[in-house]
């Protein structure tokens, strides 16, 4: 079945051509599809284009298909062309005049956009909560190694003294900023299209305000010609919140799988997190945190590969707007398996210790001789060249009483300020 039919048929290669991987990827948006189409039926029943029977049994048809898709009863077969097909198949063969009906004042357009904007909004959604759920893990490993010194690095030199606390802060600060572009990508998202038809609205007298409040949308997109523009600008959207949020990650699992080598031993994951080589026995592989790093470096390239397929198009429906869900379902589910897997992992993560103690750390606390001058009345800058001399000659040494009580002195975690921030983020 094909919405579009008009009784001629298809060259069977253009249809698998123009079908593409939709059969698959329309999964994804079959419940989000059927939720829609309650609210068109509800809402054509409102203003007289159904009757009330036939919303009833609309209602009654849609609800058991939503529990075959919960049950993971529903698929979307050869014989039809996407999911949108397929339900109103479903719709027709259960309910017959009243299932032909349900397309009234709608177009695929804004059925399929409808669709996607609640996909993209319930996703939205749930990445906020496992991003903020990875925050709330960081705090908690922040305020339990405050006091665990660990070199800060510049130019990959040791450069001052850092802490564990003020590393797991930083990162939890910086997903913070990142939820900025979520709740950015929410709003764009929390716009209904339905009603909009295929871009040029309806004759209909249909209750758009009415779909809007069902469908728990917090806006309405008021042109018909702008909710198709829509199409894309959503998904890149949330694909740049992906995109920032990864580039978080990316840089925290480069500095885990840095701090698990032999040579700094900051770290150590549990054997049940490790891999292993095939002829060095002595290996344990942080390859959790390599492949995060790698998924999350492809994944700061979805912006600019949504950009390349819609750039230049002129306003209106394009079929270009279909291949959208080959670049971005994929990438949207590995991203929800990586905040998983963080979940997971972090919690488990081990702070070793005593490598402070090493004497190629010494010269971190070179700024620290440098304020005990300042203290005691020598001039910055001549306290900068005494202590810069005394590494060259090798005469430096370094006040042991900084090594003890540098973050106590200096490092302001923030913990609870950080903490207010995330009581206080919501994406409405």
């Amino acid at each position: 079945m094909k919405l579009w039919d008009k009784g001629f048929s298809v060259d069977k290669k253009i249809e698998n051509f123009t079908v593409g991987k939709d059969r698959v990827l329309d999964i994804y948006i079959a419940k989000h599809d059927m939720l829609a189409s309650k609210a068109q039926a509800d809402m054509l029943a409102s203003v007289g284009l159904l009757s009330d029977d036939e919303n009833k049994q609309l209602q009654e048809a849609l609800d058991q298909l939503l529990k075959d898709y919960e049950d993971g009863n529903f698929q979307i077969d050869d014989n039809f062309e996407d999911v949108h097909s397929k339900i109103e198949a479903e719709l027709i063969t259960k309910t017959g005049d009243a299932g032909k009906k349900i397309h009234t004042a709608r177009s695929r357009n804004d059925q399929v956009l409808v669709a996607m904007q609640l996909f993209q909004k319930e996703y939205i959604e749930n990445i906020s909560n496992k991003v903020l759920n990875l925050i709330d893990i960081m705090l908690k490993k922040a305020e339990e190694h405050k006091n665990d010194l660990l070199p800060g690095y510049t130019h990959f030199q040791a450069a001052m003294p850092n802490s564990f606390g003020m590393w797991f802060t930083a990162y939890a600060e910086n997903l913070l900023s990142d939820l900025a572009f979520l709740k950015a990508a929410y709003h764009v998202a929390d716009q209904n299209p339905l009603g909009s038809g295929a871009g040029f609205g309806t004759s209909f007298p249909i209750d758009r305000e009415q779909t809007t409040k069902a469908l728990d949308f917090g806006n309405m997109a008021v042109s018909s010609v702008g909710a198709q523009m829509l199409r894309g600008k959503t998904e890149k959207a949330v694909a740049m919140a992906m995109a920032m949020i990864a580039g978080t990650l990316s840089k925290l699992s480069y500095d885990l799988v840095m701090y698990n080598s032999q040579d700094m031993a900051f770290v150590k994951l549990p054997n049940e997190m490790t891999t292993g080589s095939s002829i060095m026995p002595h290996k344990k592989n942080p390859d959790v945190f390599e492949l995060t790093r790698a998924h999350c470096n492809r994944l700061q390239g979805l912006p600019n590969d949504i950009t390349l397929t819609i750039n230049n198009l002129p306003s209106g429906y394009h079929r270009d707007f279909q291949i959208l869900k080959e670049i971005l379902f994929e990438p949207m589910m590995q991203f929800d398996d990586i905040l998983d897997i963080l979940i997971f992992a972090l919690p488990q993560l081990e702070i070793k210790s005593g490598y402070m103690e090493q004497e190629k750390y010494d010269s971190i606390y070179t700024v620290e001789n440098i304020n005990h001058l300042i203290q005691n009345g020598t001039p910055f800058r001549d306290a900068y060249k005494q202590v810069g001399l005394s590494v060259e000659d090798g005469s430096y040494v370094p006040h042991k009483e900084f090594k003890t009580s540098h973050i106590g002195s200096i490092h302001n975690l923030g913990i609870d300020k950080i903490q207010e921030k995330v009581k206080a983020f919501n994406l409405k």
